[in-house]
């Protein structure tokens, strides 16, 4: 980075170097010196410096460099001379807008140019190829290369100046003058992506602006002049969008004056207002709003009668019709209908929006809130008197669709005035700021509107009709037109028909059993029922020990959730009282530093504006004794003249004569001039009343005498006109004879035609009568029969269904006797078993009492018996023997184990030892087991037993 003492030497570096063709070194030395904090002070050099600056940015395509070199300039003049931002901003503009526009040209003289070689050949081979391999044409190629770089650097700039100038308040002007030119770059070459961005960045800018209100030098909205240039800026948008067809963006633009109207609470010139009740009418028509189409223009009529005088009697009836024409558009049906509560709240919320937007102040509140509708809309037309300035085509209208009631030739009747009102339309004159009303664009709802109230009349009268008949009473459209509103009408509870195609007919009928009103009322019965059966049936519910314990802990969460958040609730409040102590702080010792700023800037701007001020003065008192010296020698000139032509004297005298002398001098004369012109008409009067007084005393007795001639005149002619009356009907009345006795000749034969017809007549009629009392008794004999038809029917029906009763009766009545039988043997079977079971455990209790006696009988007589001699070895083996042989014996009354009897049985030689050992060790656990197998066996009672288990029972018997 070069640093130089001056910002002279700096210029003089980057001329040498544009001269030498490095214009970039050239811009990177300007940057330098204007980013440098060397040179903070404002000064002509540094204008200069800019201008060259911007001039090489432009040439260079630098749209970074331009806003930096830009924002570094505003820094250093903002608080000294802010007209030198402005002219070089300026200048920047001017420099872009120049260099578009050239490429621009270039690239059509380069189209239009005749640059070939070979006149027979239509384009180069070069040309051809290219062609094919980009797809492009010559003309795109041309503006990609040449013109979109430089329309892409002419955008840029726009977004820098305004980038730079938003919160700028003494270059308010030259921040709506970019804005303008953005606008009108946008509509000249048909940008509208470039629009939406234009847009939203200007909302910013106002957002950012109420957001930051303590900012400095920060534009005041509440200024006239401040909001005048914003408005404007607003209503240009609002142009240029709905110009390029941008709706959604207009209506955004709508919203956003809306909000400057309510943030500044001033409404705007009616000249203003026109223009945004315009453009509202255009967005509403065009989104299908019929309904806020009507209200917007309802408010452009009442702008244009209130506050345009000059507006003629012809334009004014054009808008009226066509605001009644726009409130007859509205659809007659609520097409909120059926919808859900989400639904409604929301179509209130919009209701609400859309009044505001449009001027009408609804209540806030949802349950207070009057709605915007067609039926208030036309009361509110007749209320202000806007039928009485409509064409007699639209009133004839308004009056045939929402007031007459012609079921069969409705669509008739009003199709002469549709085609009328068609024609009617046009500019309107230039003291109306509305352009244009064409009410050719009301005839589709209009047809509509007719369509759907000649149905709602049909379906009071008829309850079914031909579709071909139905469709000659509607000329506008064809039946499956007709079918489609008609849905959208049935849809919306508008008339109740149905269109049934095999019959080719159309069926009106009132509410059935299937509508949802009385949908809803058996829903509604039968929650009420549901209700009352939970009432007089209550649900078992079991208190849970866990329910009992949750509101407690619920309880204690609770609070110990609030006293965190109370804790949480101070900390965050001591760090906001920190912060705030901090920025007040700050904010202090700031207002501190703009207020000795401000001091010392106040102190210079008065003491320049009071030497202006003397200036001023001393200009003004010179030119006002300048001008009073030449009113002075031109009143002299004239006084003179004046004398002159009267012969007088001059009574002037001196070169030294005031403007003062000479207006005393001049009242004087002009005070003696007056007097002597009154003497002469005073004069003048008294002469011309002595002659008028003179003509009537002499024309009085001729007058006279001319009125009494005129009488006798028209007495004679009465006479005469009475008696030439009296004679033609003296002569009507013996023509009138002569044709009677003309006609009486004929009496006879009339009478014999007469009664010859009448006599036919009464053949007939009797004819009819016979015939149709036959067909009507044939009609009630054959009804009559299906009747009795019908009654045998439902009575043989109803026998059926009786004797079908009676057998399923009969047959429910047959299996709960089976059941019942069934039940009972079960339950007797069930008691014999249990009866058998408890015999066989008695049986058993006595076997094992007679076994304990026995085996205590055997144990007290072996005690009592002495010891055997002991025996030989070989002989001794004998009585072990017959020992477990008797012991192993089955005993009369005692159970004995399969395995044992087959043992003993198959037994030739002695058991061992072990044998007692095991039998007289384990035969309680032996018993205890047998005993539990019976129970097992016999256990519950229902069971059968195992063939063991009865075997031993048999031989126990």
């Amino acid at each position: 980075m070069t640093s130089f003492l001056k910002p002279e030497n700096a210029l003089k570096r980057a001329e040498e170097l544009i001269n030498v063709g490095q214009k970039q070194d050239a811009l990177q030395t300007l940057h330098d010196l204007i980013t440098s904090k060397r040179y903070r002070a404002w000064q002509k050099t540094l204008e200069r410096i800019m201008f060259k600056y911007v001039e090489l940015c432009v040439d260079m395509r630098k749209g970074r460099f331009a806003k930096d070199g830009l924002i570094q300039y505003r820094i250093i003049c903002q608080q000294v001379n802010v007209s030198s931002l402005e002219e070089v901003i300026k200048h920047f503009m001017q420099l872009s807008t120049e260099k578009a526009e050239q490429a621009r040209s270039q690239a059509q003289a380069l189209e239009e140019a005749l640059d070939v070689d070979d006149l027979e050949a239509d384009k180069r081979p070069e040309d051809l190829m290219l062609s094919y391999v980009s797809g492009e044409k010559g003309k795109d190629r041309s503006d990609r290369e040449t013109v979109t770089p430089w329309f892409k650097f002419l955008w840029e700039t726009y977004r820098t100046v305004l980038e730079i100038l938003r919160n700028n308040s003494k270059l308010e002007a030259l921040y709506a003058m970019t804005a303008h030119r953005a606008f009108q770059f946008c509509k000249q070459y048909k940008r509208t992506t470039e629009l939406r961005r234009l847009c939203e960045i200007i909302r910013n800018h106002l957002a950012n602006l109420n957001k930051y209100r303590d900012q400095r030098d920060r534009p005041d909205l509440s200024a006239p002049e401040s909001l005048q240039l914003y408005l404007d800026t607003r209503f240009e948008q609002l142009k240029i969008a709905t110009e390029l067809g941008l709706w959604q963006e207009a209506f955004r633009s709508v919203e956003d004056i809306h909000g400057l109207m309510c943030l500044v609470k001033k409404t705007p010139k009616p000249s203003l207002m026109v223009v945004y009740y315009v453009k509202l009418t255009e967005i509403f028509w065009i989104s299908s709003s019929h309904l806020y189409h009507a209200y917007a223009w309802f408010k452009l009529f009442l702008l244009q009668k209130s506050f345009n005088k000059n507006l003629s009697q012809k334009d004014l009836q054009l808008i009226a019709s066509s605001v009644v024409l726009a409130a007859l558009s509205v659809p007659p049906h609520d097409r909120t209908h059926g919808a859900s509560h989400l639904e409604l709240e929301h179509e209130k919320e919009r209701n609400l929006r859309m009044a505001n937007l449009i001027g009408f102040n609804l209540e806030t509140k949802p349950e207070s809130r009057e709605m915007l509708s067609r039926a208030s809309l036309l009361a509110e037309l007749a209320s202000k008197g806007v039928m009485s300035c409509v064409t007699q085509e639209v009133k004839d209208i308004y009056h045939l669709l929402e007031h007459e009631f012609y079921p069969s030739d409705l669509a008739l009747k009003a199709l002469p005035l549709i085609t009328k009102i068609s024609k009617l339309g046009g500019k309107l004159s230039t003291a109306s700021s509305v352009p244009e009303v064409q009410l050719a664009q009301y005839v589709p709802a209009l047809e509509r509107l007719a369509t759907m109230r000649l149905l709602q009349q049909v379906s009071n009268v008829y309850q079914s009709m031909k579709i071909e008949t139905l469709s000659g009473m509607i000329p506008f459209f064809d039946f499956a037109q007709v079918e489609k509103i008609s849905v959208d009408a049935v849809k919306q509870k508008f008339v109740s028909m149905k269109v049934d195609h095999m019959k080719n007919a159309v069926i009106f009928s009132k509410k059935s059993l299937e509508s949802d009103g009385l949908r809803d009322h058996l829903g509604n019965f039968a929650e009420q029922l549901n209700k009352a059966r939970q009432m007089i049936y209550p649900p078992d519910g079991r208190p849970s020990k866990l329910g009992a314990l949750l509101p407690t802990l619920t309880e204690v969460v609770a609070k110990e959730h609030k006293r965190l958040l109370a804790r949480k609730s101070i900390i965050e409040k001591r760090k906001e009282e920190q912060e705030r102590q901090l920025l007040e702080m700050e904010r202090e010792e700031e207002s501190k530093r703009l207020r000795l700023q401000k001091i010392t800037e106040e102190a210079e701007q008065r003491r320049l504006a009071t030497e202006y001020e003397q200036r001023k003065n001393q200009r003004i008192l010179r030119e006002i004794e300048e001008r009073e010296n030449e009113e002075a020698q031109a009143l002299l000139q004239e006084a003179e003249k004046r004398i002159k032509k009267k012969g007088k004297k001059p009574i002037i005298e001196g070169d030294k004569i005031t403007k003062q002398t000479l207006m005393e001098l001049t009242l004087t004369e002009q005070l003696r001039e007056r007097q002597e012109m009154e003497k002469k008409l005073q004069k003048l009067a008294k002469t011309m009343d002595y002659l008028e007084r003179a003509k009537r005393e002499e024309a009085a007795p001729l007058i006279e005498a001319a009125y009494q001639q005129r009488l006798v005149e028209e007495r004679l002619l009465h006479e005469r006109e009475q008696q030439q009356e009296v004679e033609l009907s003296k002569q009507r009345h013996e023509g009138d004879l002569k044709e009677k006795e003309r006609l009486v000749r004929m009496m006879g034969n009339k009478e014999v035609y007469q009664a010859r017809v009448v006599s036919h007549r009464q053949a007939e009629f009797n004819r009819l009568r016979r015939e149709r009392e036959e067909r009507i008794s044939r009609i009630l004999q054959s009804r009559r029969q299906e009747r009795e038809k019908m009654r045998k029917l439902k009575y043989y029906l109803k026998l059926e269904e009786e004797r079908q009763q009676k057998l399923r009766e009969a047959e429910e009545a047959r299996k709960r006797e089976d059941a019942e039988r069934k039940k009972k043997e079960e339950e007797e079977r069930l008691r014999k078993l249990e009866e058998i079971a408890e015999k066989q455990r008695q049986r058993e209790r006595e076997l094992e009492e007679k076994e304990k006696q026995r085996r205590e009988a055997l144990l007290g007589r072996a005690a009592a018996e002495p010891a055997p001699p002991a025996r030989p070895l070989e002989s001794g083996s004998a009585a072990p023997a017959a020992a477990a042989a008797a012991a192993a014996a089955p005993t009369p009354g005692k159970y004995v184990p399969k395995f044992r009897r087959e043992r003993t049985e198959s037994a030739g030689a002695a058991p061992p030892p072990e044998t007692d050992r095991w039998n007289s060790s384990s035969r309680p656990d032996g018993d205890r087991w047998r005993s539990d197998d019976r129970r097992t066996a016999f256990g519950s009672g229902g069971g059968s037993r195992s063939s063991s288990t009865w075997s031993s029972s048999r031989n126990a018997r």
